[in-house]
This record gives C-alpha cells, structure tokens and sequence, in this order.
C-alpha cells in the first residue's frame, strides 16, 4: 500500500513568504534569485508531494512504485509516521546483489537507517553536507515529526545551477548599468 501526500501549493513553509499581490511565476523568478535558499524554498518551488510505502510491502511493489512515478526513493511510513527510506540503491545491494527475492523480501528489512532528515530551515549548503558525510541522495524534510517533502541530490543540484545563473545574469545587468 502506497501513499502520495501533498502541501498546498501557495502554503509556503519557509523561505520564500509569499505576498497576495505576486502572482506564483513572480514568486517563482524572485526566489531563483536568491543564491544561498533553504530547503523549504525549493520545496514551496517544486512542489510538496511525497510518495510512502507501508514497512510490510514486498521490496517488489516498492521497486514497482518507483518506477511508475520516476523516482528513485521512497519513505516508509507507517500510522504517518516516518520509518525510514527505501532506495533503489538499498534494493541493489541488499536484494539483488544478495540473490534475495524482491517479491519476499519486505521492505522492513532493508530500510535505511538511522533516518538522515533535514528542515526546511536548513540551507542547500547543509543539505549538500549531510548528503555526502552519510552517503544518501534522498533527504525527507521535516517539521518536528510532521513530514513536509523530500529533496533529492537531483533538486539541490538544479537549484544551484539555477542561483548561479541568476547571479551571473545579475552580475552582467550590473556591469551593462542596467
């Protein structure tokens, strides 16, 4: 049994605090212009939607789940609240590397723990950080122990590629005098 949640959109976390009188692509253009931006600005940028998976799944339907919605990691939840992760990384080495059964395995058994999670006060910087010292690409984020998103290595990446690129478009309008 799998489950997707999701935050309304214009219910920002932190960050970006948006104003009734923006419109959300002018909400979105000033937030990419911001260089260094915590993690629930990404979130309220791309979206809240999680994808979970019950710990007493087969590691099959877990597999089965990513790959319909193109993604590489789930959480598992149980009662909403947070057990752990499942990747495709943890299927590779703890089932099929093993010569385990996906359709028996169940996902309980090779989760990832301890959790490594973040806030959505904490910066892309430290997310980058904790990603590599614990070798994770998915962190899910939270509020106390209320799940509000994930971010992948994937979104931290593209968001700074994205800062750059307006902080070099910014640099070039100021040495035009524009």
């Amino acid at each position: 049994m799998w489950h997707a949640r999701e935050r309304q959109r214009n219910d920002p976390i932190s960050g970006c605090v948006r104003e009734s009188s923006r419109t959300a692509q002018e909400e979105r253009r000033r937030c990419r212009m911001i260089i260094s931006a915590t993690v629930g600005t990404i979130l309220n940028q791309k979206g809240h939607q999680v994808y979970s998976i019950s710990a007493e799944a087969t590691v099959f339907e877990a597999i089965q789940l990513m790959a319909d919605k193109n993604i590489g990691a789930l959480l598992v939840t149980s009662e909403e609240k947070l057990l752990g992760v499942i990747s495709e990384r943890d299927y590779t080495r703890k089932v099929a590397l093993k010569g385990r059964s996906s359709r028996e395995t169940k996902v309980r058994e090779i989760i990832s723990s301890p959790i490594v999670s973040a806030t959505p006060d904490h910066s892309v910087e430290e997310c980058m950080r904790l990603m590599t010292s614990h070798r994770v690409r998915h962190l899910p984020v939270l509020c106390g122990e209320k799940l509000v998103g994930i971010v992948s290595i994937g979104d931290l990446v593209n968001w700074t590629i994205s800062a750059q690129d307006a902080a070099i478009e910014q640099l070039k309008s100021y040495i035009a005098g524009l």
